[in-house]
């Protein structure tokens, strides 16, 4: 025979208590989540087009403004990825609610003070070359050259014009390998055979960068898979060191 228990379950009285004490805690979280979207919400539509319902280039230039920080500046790039806007120069209020709810900004005074910790996130290893590829598909994408000083990229695209990849490196990859982005950009600028250059193209400077000792060149092996244009620069800078 099971010897019966000798400590007693818990009362209907205590168990009710306890349901009644977690349902205010959610209802309570609830409302705070609740209050939270609105305020994201209200911050969305102090900058969006009335009649378009999305936040449009002139609006973001009203929210760097805010951010004081210049329109060309990474870190409105930064923000274009942690929302994961898929048109360049616009942003939607799903893409809205899905950046400021994971940087947990309602306000744009919390938005600002985010920003550092946005910018050391996308810098992490593991991210940045998510952040990079990112980078490109976004530029890929609609006619308003919001990060491009002024250039324009047609939407459907799959190439980006020599001048805007420039100035795309400078933004992404400047501060990070200096001499090598200088370097590449004068090549893209002296250059005469190519006019656009591909995502292929892209990620391969990217991985250029990571992988090659410079300026020497020592480990760059030609019959490797690298893109054609990165074979060229590499002759390129070999003439000009000899």
């Amino acid at each position: 025979m099971r010897r019966a228990a000798s400590k007693k379950g818990p009362t209907n009285s205590t168990t009710s208590s306890n349901s009644s004490a977690m349902d205010l805690f959610r209802s309570a979280s609830g409302k705070a989540a609740s209050k939270e979207l609105e305020r994201i919400d209200q911050l969305y539509y102090s900058y969006a087009n009335e009649s378009s319902g999305m936040i449009d280039p002139e609006g973001i230039e009203y929210l760097c403004s805010d951010l004081e920080v210049e329109h060309t500046d990474v870190r409105i790039l930064m923000l274009a990825w942690k929302m994961q806007a898929e048109k360049q120069g616009y942003f939607t209020l799903d893409e809205w609610r899905k950046g400021l709810k994971a940087l947990r900004s309602d306000t744009i005074v919390k938005l600002k003070k985010a920003l550092p910790d946005l910018d050391n996130e996308v810098r992490r290893p593991s991210n940045y070359v998510e952040f990079y590829s990112y980078a490109f598909r976004y530029c890929l994408t609609g006619k308003y050259g919001l990060l491009l000083l002024g250039t324009y990229a047609e939407e459907k695209q799959k190439s980006i014009d020599i001048e805007s990849i420039c100035e795309l490196l400078e933004l992404v990859l400047g501060s990070q390998f200096r001499m090598q982005v200088d370097l590449f950009i004068q090549y893209l600028k002296t250059q005469i055979d190519y006019k656009v250059i591909n995502m292929d193209q892209w990620m391969g400077f990217y991985r250029f960068c990571h992988e090659i000792s410079f300026p020497d060149f020592n480990n760059y092996d030609e019959e490797l898979a690298w893109p054609l244009i990165l074979d060229n620069f590499v002759e390129w800078v070999r003439s000009k060191q000899s």
